[in-house]
């Protein structure tokens, strides 16, 4: 379990980043959801100890993970939003680097460990290639694969999808899930709500410094029952609905727009039909009507 509690940040320009942040964080995958600017970064880069916050503290099985930096690092693995790579190292040869960082000195042992990461990520074929030519995919399952040297017991990722494409973003998330157990407590921070919902048994939303909903996907979705409706209706159409229900999102298509509102205990309109409540629903009904 880790314990979040409390924790505050403002940077010397004054931006109040964190406003008291608050979380008990399980084993398994959770969910950090909140828009760009919401402060998922600052925090992310709190836990993994490379930001010292104002007040608050960290723990883990009663550890101090802001008194103890040593032993929070040794239990960390780290894939932040943006990392670099040295281009003209092979996939293999990074590996070993950030094994031999990590305190992986053995040869024997170090080309055995690099040897089932690259495995693990599917990049055997490619373990000679250098990392400058490697897709952003690629590119992130390496990073995916460094984050993973020790077996850590914390796993952050920020933002690990943005700029995917549909199929390297759906292999992410399968290295993601394999990683997760209820021994390790992996940290997805994301804009993304669909990377949530695929993922996570629990979640929090992190809006300007604060966190304004935690719990399961699954509660999140069910206190939009039967209050989701959606129609097919001219353009012209969509202002006038905006004066008079909530619009949670707008599809324009072929001169029509699709159109899904909340509206709790009663039909909007006679062109509404009932719809299921989603993830996205929830995340965007709080974050524009609340």
């Amino acid at each position: 379990m880790l314990r979040i509690n409390d924790l505050k940040k403002t940077y010397p320009n004054g931006v109040q980043a964190l406003k008291g942040i608050t979380l008990e964080l399980p084993g398994g995958m959770f969910g950090l959801l909140g828009p760009n600017g919401s402060g998922k970064t600052t925090l992310m880069k709190i836990i993994a100890t490379l930001l010292d916050p104002d007040s608050g503290a960290i723990t883990a099985d009663e550890i101090d993970l802001l008194a103890r930096k040593d032993k929070a690092r040794q239990m960390l693995g780290y894939l932040p939003q943006e990392f670099g790579l040295y281009p003209t190292l092979t996939a293999e040869q990074t590996l070993h680097y950030f094994a031999r960082l990590k305190g992986v000195w053995n040869r024997k042992e170090r080309g055995n460990l690099v040897g089932a990461l690259l495995e693990r990520v599917n990049l055997v074929d490619v373990r000679k290639q250098r990392v400058g030519s490697f897709s952003g995919g690629m590119r992130q399952r390496v990073g995916i694969a460094q984050a993973l040297i020790g077996s850590p017991e914390l796993i952050i990722v920020d933002e690990p999808t943005a700029g995917l494409d549909p199929e390297e973003r759906l292999r992410f998330h399968n290295l993601l899930a394999e990683s997760s157990d209820e021994k390790t407590v992996v940290i997805l921070s994301t804009h993304i709500v669909s990377d949530v919902s695929n993922l996570c048994s629990r979640m929090a939303v992190i809006r300007q410094g604060r966190i304004v909903a935690s719990g399961t996907p699954r509660d999140a979705v069910d206190q939009l029952k039967e209050a989701v409706w959606e129609a097919t209706l001219a353009r012209e159409a969509v202002a006038r609905l905006k004066s008079c229900c909530q619009v949670i999102s707008t599809q324009f298509f072929d001169g029509l727009a699709r159109v899904r509102v909340i509206s709790r205990g009663m039909r909007p309109a006679e062109e509404f039909s009932a719809a299921l409540p989603s993830l996205e629903d929830y995340y965007f009904d709080l974050m524009n009507h609340r």
